[in-house]
């Protein structure tokens, strides 16, 4: 099957470019490199043992998204493109709403127009809110995400779930993400954050390596084990494994389904914190900040719907995840500069 990656030079996208090409699909790649390289692209391409043509546009382009889909005869759609950082949704709603929303409009529009109507969305854990008891489960109404990227990721959703009912012939996955970290164990592709890291364990990696003095941690005494905040966090090839199970149930089921790609067990910052300084050897200089606005004590995924419709679970560890972020840093201290 030939997929569109869109998103794909970015940090999850480059790692599907290798599960999909290992899995002995075609790929092709758009990217507007907002948050992508070139680099990724090809090391995932030689990484998956074949080729993924790389386009540099935009997918609020219908005219470029209209050549795409003609002259590369897709089939279905892996949509990761969007922007991701909490506190700059804050900052830059519009752009986050533009990208994010009317981005995923016009891809649709496109999609409709081709006759191409599967595709797996790339959502996040931040639709529930912060109100239902934990773990967190399919079947939990969505809440009211404390920010406007989370509210992002939630209307596609919503329009997603009135295009699927519009139009039988939709098949949507829709993935909800909790924490994903790690990389390829080859050390030839992950996380490369342009600008300050706005994920944990990219903090620590750069502190890890003196790019940076010291990490923050923000708060300490949230109601948790040792008082800071507690995530749930899944290895990167751990969560692209989910993206090709959900991709491949779709072929046999019509209309919307909704999957948490989560570990199903959390883990605080300072057991992360802890679990990197086992892995580099190294020591992490950290403070203790105030609690960020929005931020929850704890969360973690009920993933058993993932388990019993995809065969889907995670299989590799924390201790996996920090070794091989670790190896990615050590080989690249500053990304894919």
């Amino acid at each position: 099957m030939k997929i569109l990656v869109t998103g794909g030079a970015g940090y999850i996208g480059a790692h599907a470019i290798v599960a999909l090409l290992e899995a002995s699909h075609e790929v092709v790649v758009l990217d507007n490199l907002t948050n992508g390289s070139v680099e990724a692209v090809r090391r995932a391409s030689e990484l998956g043992g074949g080729e993924a043509p790389f386009i540099h546009g935009d997918i609020r382009d219908r005219a470029l998204l209209d050549r795409v889909f003609a002259e590369h005869n897709v089939e279905a759609v892996m949509h990761f493109a969007g922007l991701k950082a909490v506190g700059e949704s804050v900052e830059q709603p519009l752009r986050y709403f533009e990208n994010n929303v009317a981005g995923t409009i016009t891809l649709c529009q496109t999609m409709a127009a081709a006759g191409v109507t599967r595709l797996v969305f790339s959502s996040s854990a931040t639709v529930y809110g912060d109100e239902h008891p934990l773990p967190w489960h399919e079947g939990l109404p969505t809440g009211t995400p404390s920010n406007p990227y989370g509210r992002s990721k939630l209307m596609v959703e919503q329009l997603l779930g009135d295009l699927a009912a519009s139009d039988a012939r939709w098949q949507i996955g829709i993935l909800r993400y909790f924490n994903p970290t790690g990389a390829h164990d080859s050390g030839l592709i992950g996380e490369s954050p342009q600008g300050t890291p706005n994920n944990l364990v990219p903090y620590i990696a750069q502190v890890a390596t003196g790019r940076r003095e010291s990490l923050a941690v923000f708060g300490n005494d949230y109601p948790t084990a040792d008082g800071t905040g507690v995530r749930d966090y899944l290895h990167v090839m751990d969560l692209v494994e989910g993206h090709l199970a959900a991709l491949e149930a779709l072929a046999q089921h019509e209309g919307v389904h909704v999957w948490n790609l989560g570990a199903g067990r959390g883990y605080s910052v300072l057991e992360m914190v802890h679990a990197f300084e086992q892995a580099s050897g190294r020591e992490i200089p950290y403070h203790v900040a105030p609690r960020r606005p929005g931020d929850v004590a704890s969360c973690w995924a009920d993933p058993t719907k993932a388990r019993q419709e995809l065969g889907w679970f995670t299989r590799r560890d924390l201790r996996a995840m920090m070794e091989d972020v670790w190896r990615w840093q050590l080989a690249n201290p500053v990304g894919y500069v």
